[in-house]
């Protein structure tokens, strides 16, 4: 059984940083591309970061682009995003998922195959 969960998201000032992290069991992980998704109040979910299954090829949103980073540990099955100078806008359900293919430059969700129960970041001006 896949499960993919996320921690380290929290109530958080405008400026703060945070480091996401996504534990993944089940799977042959360093097999997938991960990618990070994140859902505010009444919108899409969004990609805002990917990264492929060696860690060599990274994506990002161009709305967090400089403040976000993906990484990964294959040998700790894991996956973060450090994110930067948090702003109220980055307010957000954040959900890790993992492909089993795919540019991990496209965007669409439904590519995913399998995801995480999400850890919500909320930003207080």
């Amino acid at each position: 059984q896949v499960q993919l969960v996320e921690s380290g998201g929290g109530l958080v000032q405008a400026g703060d940083s945070l480091r996401l992290s996504c534990a993944a069991s089940g799977l042959t992980f360093s097999n997938y591309p991960m990618g990070w998704f994140r859902q505010a109040p009444g919108k899409e979910r969004e990609l805002v970061a990917a990264i492929s299954w060696s860690g060599g090829s990274t994506y990002y949103a161009d709305s967090v682009k400089g403040r976000f980073t993906i990484s990964r540990d294959n040998a700790k099955n894991t996956v973060y995003l450090q994110i930067l100078s948090l702003k109220p806008e980055d307010t957000a359900a954040y959900y890790c998922a993992a492909k089993s293919g795919g540019s991990i430059s496209d965007r669409n969700s439904r590519l995913y195959d399998y995801w995480g129960q999400g850890t919500q970041v909320t930003v207080s001006s």
